[in-house]
């Protein structure tokens, strides 16, 4: 496998608080790195990593490359179109419109972050084991390597979510060793339990700094393989005791926060909902390079910020926030006969009127849509913002977006292009929302349908704490006087009643469990790869995503031609293309050791 390859020589730096912000500076030589600050100088480099920016530059730009996943997970589900122009960033949207081939630059763009993300991981364990200065103790290099060995499989777990069929590459594959053509005919799932299993047994519950892995992240992330592996009862244990007895790196224990939004809040990161997070800084010195660097393009156009109108909400997804107007539960067999009422088509400047339906009130802390406030920015849309209507809809996507007022603490300018860009929320990986609707979903499977009745009931309750809605300004021709303690939107969510699920039966449970999952987690990377899981050969996920386009194909005034005669084949768009460039880069005695998907 090609990319094991490359060498990752790394800055020499001592751990502190702000361990994840420091910059490689040039290369030195294995004896020096030999030492307890020469192997933690390469550990960081492994940490810098999981941002995706820092690899080689395989065409994509930091855009592919995004650990949120926005494209693999987002635009090519039901949750999101590419926005923007149709021709721009045009391997987005033949990856959107499932015509993508292995010479896409964003297939490479990725294979190439994730393995340099596992390469230098693999290079602190290699390092590690010639410290023989007395620098280190016994215990410390256990740590060391555990940290190390987590970050590798968390690498190699986001390949084998893309891919399936990869090389998993430890540190005994090396250019040296000659080995480095690793196949990916063998599937890796058993040497990602290993070791996550080794880093859940080997790290501390709780570290000095916030960002770093510890044995409950680990525990998650084991138990997320599981359920990719519909492991079911492996799972529900390891989620059950991360339920109960779970506690961040800081030592907090795991909890929903009180306010839904706050999870995507900069100046509350790290908090007790976070099981694992990549950290994010600005006005660092880093050129904004340290500050969400792969979702840069995924802001308004005009309005809040100037720059680029991608990763717009579907209107499948804006319709699944709507609620039934008695109950207020889900509507989880109509949601997508008829449209929220939205402004496609509709100019700024003429009068409208938004939808007077229930909806679930997650729906405005993620879908920036016509008539409600945008954060602190005003009434959407305001007279200088700019929508692609045509190609995109009429949404807007709200979750990474800064309010003004914290533009100056937690934004930066990400390449010249505007204040509110690059900022330094977190992209937390795993929440505990996320754990629990995990969960849910294990105990489904399991038969378990009251646990998962009280497990989704914990998401939905935070949901409905009216406090924290979205509410009217106080003067809506000036959003900084503050807001009202009216909601600004006709909102209706409730828990289901106590033996819901048990009486409706398993089959309408599983379909109550995904389509929380599908609100609860909406365009944060996860929902092609739910979807993926959920699937296992039985044509699920083409069924959802036929459905979708033939639902967003039908929407008059969407111009975009990108999804126009787009079809998901089952058996094959389950899974991406392995980059050709790799499967070139991979040939031996004239043959290619890694092998192509199928149907590619």
């Amino acid at each position: 496998m090609a990319a094991c390859c490359i060498s990752s020589i790394l800055l020499i730096v001592a751990c502190s608080k702000n361990f994840l912000e420091k910059k490689p500076l040039g290369p030195t030589s294995s004896i020096t790195l030999a030492t307890k600050a020469g192997v933690n100088g390469l550990l960081i480099g492994a940490y810098s990593m999981l941002d995706g920016w820092g690899g080689p530059d395989m065409g994509s730009g930091p855009y592919a490359q995004a650990v949120s996943n926005w494209v693999f997970g987002g635009v090519v589900s039901d949750d999101a179109h590419k926005g923007s122009t149709d021709n721009d960033q045009s391997a987005i949207a033949r990856m959107e419109n499932f015509t993508a081939d292995p010479t896409n630059s964003y297939l490479s763009g990725k294979w190439g972050a994730l393995y340099t993300g596992a390469q230098r991981a693999n290079d602190v364990i290699r390092e590690l084991a010639m410290v023989q200065d007395g620098s280190m103790a016994p215990e410390e290099m256990t740590e060391v390597k555990a940290e190390a060995v987590f970050l590798r499989a968390f690498f190699l777990f986001q390949a084998a979510k893309i891919w399936k069929n990869v090389p998993y590459v430890d540190e005994t594959i090396t250019y040296s060793n000659s080995n480095y053509n690793v196949p990916n005919t063998t599937p890796i799932w058993p040497d990602l339990e290993k070791d996550f299993q080794f880093a859940a047994d080997s790290l501390p519950s709780t570290q000095s700094d916030a960002g770093r892995a510890n044995s409950w992240a680990s525990k998650a992330f084991l138990a997320k393989v599981y359920m990719f592996e519909h492991k079911y009862q492996e799972a529900s244990a390891l989620l059950n005791d991360l339920i109960h007895n779970g506690v961040t790196a800081s030592g907090q224990k795991y909890a929903l926060l009180p306010n839904y939004t706050d999870n995507y809040n900069p100046a509350d990161k790290n908090n007790a909902e976070s099981v694992f997070a990549v950290q994010m800084t600005v006005q660092d010195g880093s050129g904004a390079q340290n500050g969400n660097p792969g979702d840069i393009l995924n802001f308004p156009s005009g309005g809040p910020t100037t720059c680029c109108g991608f990763y717009q909400p579907s209107f499948s997804l804006a319709n699944a926030f709507k609620t039934d107007q008695v109950t207020g539960l889900p509507l989880l067999d109509t949601w997508n006969d008829v449209d929220l009422k939205n402004d496609q088509g509709i100019s700024s400047s003429d009068p409208f009127t938004p939808y007077s339906g229930t909806v679930d009130p997650r729906l405005d802390w993620t879908v920036g849509r016509r008539g409600i406030p945008f954060l602190d920015f005003g009434i959407m849309p305001g007279k200088s913002w700019i929508r692609a209507q045509a190609q995109g809809g009429p949404y807007i996507f709200k979750k990474d977006v800064l309010p003004s007022s914290q533009e100056d603490a937690y934004g930066d300018i990400a390449f010249g292009w505007g204040p509110n860009q690059a900022t330094a929320a977190n992209y937390v990986v795993i929440r505990f929302a996320d754990v629990l609707l995990l969960a849910a979903e294990a105990d489904v499977e399991l038969g378990s349908l009251a646990e998962a009745e009280k497990y989704v009931n914990q998401v939905r309750a935070r949901a409905a704490n009216a406090q924290y809605w979205v509410h009217t300004y106080k003067d809506p021709n000036d959003p900084t006087k503050g807001f009202t303690n009216t909601p600004a939107a006709n909102y209706k969510i409730n828990q289901y009643p106590t033996g819901y699920f048990e009486q409706q039966g398993q089959q309408t449970a599983r379909e109550a469990v995904r389509f929380e999952r599908k609100l609860e987690l909406a365009m944060e990377g996860h929902r092609f790869f739910d979807l993926q899981r959920w699937d296992n050969g039985t044509g699920y996920m083409a069924n959802v995503m036929n459905a979708y386009i033939q639902h967003e194909t039908s929407v008059p005034g969407l111009e975009s031609n990108i999804l126009k005669g787009a079809k998901f084949t089952q058996g094959k768009n389950e899974i991406y293309p392995i980059p050709q460039r790799q499967i070139d880069l991979s040939v031996t005695n004239g043959s290619p050791t890694l092998k192509q998907n199928p149907q590619y």
